[in-house]
């Protein structure tokens, strides 16, 4: 029974072409996958799109070209379908297509088709496509593609516009039944154009459905993939889609191709898009156009002329030239930035310095409604960064990087930045997701680079390299020459286990150092690698400065025959060594001169010297006899080691007091007068005479005070004497011969007055000179 129906149903369609085509050709089964479903197809005109309910000018204006505001779509008109089929028609050969859930390049659009619009989607999975628009050719078609053959089911869209820019394109799919049985080789070519004109008369159609580089059109047999299917292939195969699957109804499609053409903004245009059969109407073909690519307006441009999406992104505030598409004499540009008229912004380039929304409105003369584009200038700001090194002091506990802990190394914005750390430059380029995940315990290599995005959090970044280094801590030793030293000698450290050394008291960074203490310090040292790793802890030693040894000898006075004890001090681990050859701490001195001791503390040695001198004597200074027989001396008394000295006396040398007081003395008589410092052999002596003269001479031979006599100093050397008057003439000379004056001058009495007496005598034993001078009554009877 379905065997029947189908033959019944291919008599009749073999029927229908033959009324229509001069050669035939068998009806084909399109070879559809066994797991083709309804959702790996396009829809056409099914619900729930509204678009499938449009009229062919909404179909041009709302969905080929997009509306423009509230001016509408102005610059498109006169819009027309052949044949003119009405929207309530399911059979009509155009309508709207959306590409549902199916692959599809385009997500929505309008079809023209030379059979039922609806079987090119999922309406008729698998099926051969069927219809007749009830039309023949068109003759604007075979102008256009000089074609010989007969044409059938023609369509046609085509309507009237004035762009404003200077290019007009849209994009679009050929799609055709033809990709079967070898027929593209057997020159079955269904006919397609998209016709272009200016509205000016006697103007000719311009086709736009050509390929690039002059390639030819875009037909069946002009673009036949490599296939066995068919022997005439390749020809521009870069410019076939697929065979099936491909989303559509038809057994091959081509990519998406762009149709454009330089025109004059302001002048009005007429386009017809026409498909038709050629031959035959059993195998059908369609042209998709893809919805809002229809551009006759204005696009916005980079300096190299490419076409700028609605929104980019800029970062710190970089500028930016935008320039309008459209150019002509008569076009009047605005610009506007967030909705405010720029003034004198009035060229169809500007230079974009801040970020926010930029609009330009191109008038035409004559156009209420002028055409515009907008683009959106999202602006940031790109964190520091610079390429930068991070090294690794490796340790038994820590052999992997921080990455984190190197963010400071590569950017100052280390605290509010993003960073992305990338092994692959080409990953880092691109910012995907493939980047470093743990980054706190990232395993690297002694000089590996790794590739860093630093970035803002959104789209401004800076790209820069981080240079991984790593090498084991080093750790320090230090030893010293002497650990034990004497006050002002001089120690030399030693550090060993680094390249270079960081010492904290001294400068410099070679592994030795000398110094000179004068008291016990610390010392520590830092081992530095050849990357700059440094000892975790600091290598320490302690020089111990011995205290000074000290020795309480200073230089001594002693009386000559006496003796005195030497003690050159105590002191921890001190040995002495004198220059007598005593070895003791203490020594009796009984010579005048110089001792030394030398006196070890098991560490240092010092010497110390001591000067034995003589002790200063003590020496009369004065001394008074008085008419009481009573004799006060006074002497000087030295110190002996800057210490005050008791002196004592003796006028005899045998009996001594520590009075300088001595009384019952006989006048006129030489005493030995004696001074020592008590307890000591320094002594001293000297001679006096108790001299007793009597201020009184009465020369009256009554044998009392009759003469003055001298007689007891003639036993002195040097004895010598006068007496003078008071006009200081001499009356008389005292000779050791004549040593009594009588009060006579040559025999003769002197007057009785006052004279002056002056004598000298040299003590015997100590040459002491001695001088004596006073006055004395002379009493002469006349």
């Amino acid at each position: 029974m379905n065997r029947q129906i189908l033959l019944f149903s291919l008599f009749l369609l073999t029927l229908f072409n033959f009324s229509y085509s001069q050669t035939k050709r068998p009806i084909l089964k399109k070879s559809i996958p066994i797991n083709a479903k309804a959702g790996d197809y396009i829809d056409v005109n099914v619900p729930p799109y509204p678009e499938s309910n449009y009229t062919p000018t909404q179909l041009v204006t709302d969905v080929l070209v997009g509306t423009s505001g509230s001016c509408g779509t102005p610059n498109i008109s006169n819009v027309t379908i052949t044949p003119n089929q009405p929207v309530s028609d399911t059979d009509r050969f155009w309508g709207y297509f959306n590409k549902s859930t199916s692959g599809f390049p385009f997500n929505e659009g309008i079809v023209l088709t030379t059979g039922y619009a609806r079987q090119a989607g999922n309406d008729a999975i698998g099926d051969v496509l069927l219809g007749s628009t009830g039309t023949m050719s068109d003759p604007d078609l075979v102008a256009a593609i000089g074609t010989t053959q007969q044409l059938f089911d023609a369509v046609t869209l085509e309507f009237d516009f004035v762009p404003t820019s200077t290019q007009m394109k849209f994009n679009y799919i050929f799609a055709s039944e033809e990709y079967t049985g070898g027929f593209p080789c057997s020159n079955y070519d269904d006919a397609f154009a998209l016709l272009l004109k200016p509205n000016i008369a006697g103007s000719t159609y311009t086709n736009l459905a050509v390929l690039p580089g002059g390639a030819g059109p875009v037909s069946a047999t002009n673009i036949v993939p490599q296939d066995p299917l068919f022997s005439c292939g390749p020809i521009n195969a870069q410019y076939f889609g697929s065979l099936p699957p491909n989303q559509v109804n038809y057994y091959g499609r081509t990519i998406p191709l762009t149709a454009e053409a330089t025109v004059i903004p302001g002048q009005s245009y007429h386009i017809k898009m026409v498909i038709a059969d050629a031959r035959d109407g059993s195998y059908d073909s369609a042209v998709f156009l893809e919805a809002g690519s229809f551009d006759i307006g204005v696009n916005l441009q980079d300096p190299s002329g490419a076409v700028l999406p609605a929104e980019i992104n800029v970062c710190d505030n970089e500028p930016q030239v935008i320039t309008a598409s459209t150019s002509g004499p008569n076009l009047v540009y605005q610009w506007y930035f967030n909705g405010v008229a720029i003034p004198n912004a009035t060229t169809n380039t500007i230079t974009a310095i801040q970020p926010g929304d930029y609009k330009i409105e191109v008038s035409i003369p004559g156009n209420p409604c002028p055409g515009s584009a907008s683009i959106k200038i999202n602006g940031g700001t790109t964190p520091e960064a610079h390429n930068g090194t991070y090294l690794l002091c490796a340790t038994p506990d820590v052999n992997t990087f921080n990455l984190n802990a190197t963010k400071p190394a590569i950017s100052n914005d280390a605290l509010t930045a993003t960073f992305h750390f990338y092994e692959n430059q080409a990953d880092a380029l691109a910012q995907n997701g493939s980047f470093i995940s743990n980054i706190y315990d990232y395993n690297g290599t002694d000089g590996q680079i790794l590739y860093v995005v630093v970035s803002n959090g959104g789209f401004c970044s800076e790209l820069v390299e981080l240079t991984l280094l790593k090498e084991q801590t080093p750790v320090a030793d230090l030893t010293a020459s002497q650990f034990r030293i004497c006050a002002g000698e001089s120690v030399t450290l030693t550090a060993s286990g680094g390249v270079t050394y960081e010492w904290p008291n001294f400068g410099g960074n070679g592994n030795t150092q000398t110094v000179t203490l004068y008291q016990s310090t610390d010392f520590e040292v830092y081992a530095v690698g050849t990357k700059g790793c440094k000892s975790l802890q600091p290598a320490k030693v302690r020089i111990e400065v011995i205290p000074a040894i000290t020795s309480p000898l200073l230089d001594v006075e002693m009386c000559i025959g006496d003796s005195i004890v030497l003690d050159a001090g105590a002191g921890t681990n001190y040995t002495y060594l004198w220059n007598t050859g005593a070895e003791t701490q203490t020594i009796v001195a009984d010579e005048l001169g110089i001792y030394s001791v030398v006196i070890d503390n098991g560490v240092c040695q010092d010497e110390f010297k001591v000067k034995v001198q003589a002790a200063a004597l003590p020496y009369f200074v004065n001394m008074s006899y008085d008419d009481n027989k009573t004799l006060t001396v006074t002497a000087h008394n030295p110190t002996i080691n800057n210490i005050p000295q008791t002196l004592e006396y003796s006028i005899d040398g045998v009996v001594w007091q520590e009075s300088n007081v001595f009384s019952g003395l006989l006048d006129n008589t030489n005493y030995t007068l004696h001074v020592r410092i008590k307890g000591t052999s320094c002594s001293n002596s000297i001679e006096f005479f108790t001299l007793k003269i009597n201020n009184v001479i009465t020369p009256n031979n009554d044998g009392v005070n009759d003469v003055l006599d001298l007689t007891s100093l003639g036993s002195f050397k040097n004895f010598t004497g006068s007496i003078y008057d008071r006009y200081g003439v001499e009356v008389f000379k005292f000779t050791k011969e004549n040593p009594v004056w009588n009060g006579t001058v040559g025999g003769k009495r002197l007057p009785t007055a006052t004279y002056w007496y002056k004598f000298n005598f040299e003590y015997n034993k100590s040459k002491t000179q001695m001088s004596r001078s006073g006055w004395i009554m002379l009493k002469n009877r006349e």
